[in-house]
């Protein structure tokens, strides 16, 4: 399988795709208001990620845009979200993912605006890859400050979120991404309903290691579970990219 845009289904119409069809579920599914959110999918020497200030709705997969992994684009191209930097550099650092959402879904940002980090409340926080869902410091849209904070609070799990913001998270693909997000949007919700009528009873470090160590052999994680130890996106042999300067 290639990923130069030749073939396969990681070819770059394929992938333009599946990031407009990530970023339409999203706002279908109300998990981003308005033109809020963005989506990207690792592609090549960089990603491919959704314009900035456009409707999705009005999007065709012309309209997704590439940067390159020194942030350079394609003349003739959109311009690219205004986050696309902390989508880059989280490429640059992980190189096990292949796709990056970033929602402003309400429970998670109203969570994150009280700078209030989901904890082990419900065992399905582990879903996200770690013993809690981290808030991360806030730092103006767009910057190089909120990308360093953002890849800071991914190295040890799969979401986080974005104190004053929203959240972010990643996976494999972006459609795997946009799933964990909607996950971290359910647990948000059901924490803020929690604080609401007790004091949280949160599961023991314990516990959450064995239901960390159960979730890599749950469902399709399974067989990967038996591969290699190389992630499934190493596999695919998708180039890194490398950490843009600033």
């Amino acid at each position: 399988m290639t990923i130069d845009g030749r073939d396969g289904e990681h070819s770059e119409s394929a992938l333009r795709r599946s990031v407009l069809d990530a970023a339409l579920a999203m706002s279908r599914r109300g998990l981003s208001p308005g033109r809020s959110g963005n989506i990207s999918s690792r592609f090549a020497d960089g990603m491919l990620i959704t314009p900035s200030g456009m409707a999705y709705e009005g999007l065709e997969p012309s309209d997704i845009v590439f940067v390159g992994r020194d942030g350079g684009l394609r003349p003739g191209e959109r311009k690219p979200s205004s986050e696309w930097r902390f989508h880059l550099d989280v490429y640059g650092a992980r190189a096990n993912i292949g796709g990056i959402v970033h929602t402003h879904s309400m429970h998670a940002t109203v969570l994150a605006c009280a700078h209030i980090t989901i904890p082990a409340f419900h065992y399905m926080v582990a879903a996200a890859g770690g013993k809690e869902i981290p808030v991360v410091p806030y730092a103006t849209f767009g910057t190089a400050e909120l990308s360093r904070h953002v890849v800071k609070g991914l190295t040890k799990t799969n979401a986080c979120l974005m104190a004053n913001h929203g959240q972010i998270a990643v996976a494999a693909t972006c459609e795997q991404a946009l799933e964990l997000a909607a996950d971290v949007e359910v647990l948000a919700e059901q924490y803020w309903k929690l604080l609401a009528v007790a004091e949280p009873k949160l599961l023991p470090d314990d516990e959450m290691k064995r239901v960390l160590a159960h979730f890599k052999g749950y469902g399709q994680n399974a067989q990967a579970s038996r591969d290699a130890t190389t992630p499934p996106i190493d596999r695919q042999r998708l180039p890194p990219a490398k950490r843009i300067s600033t």
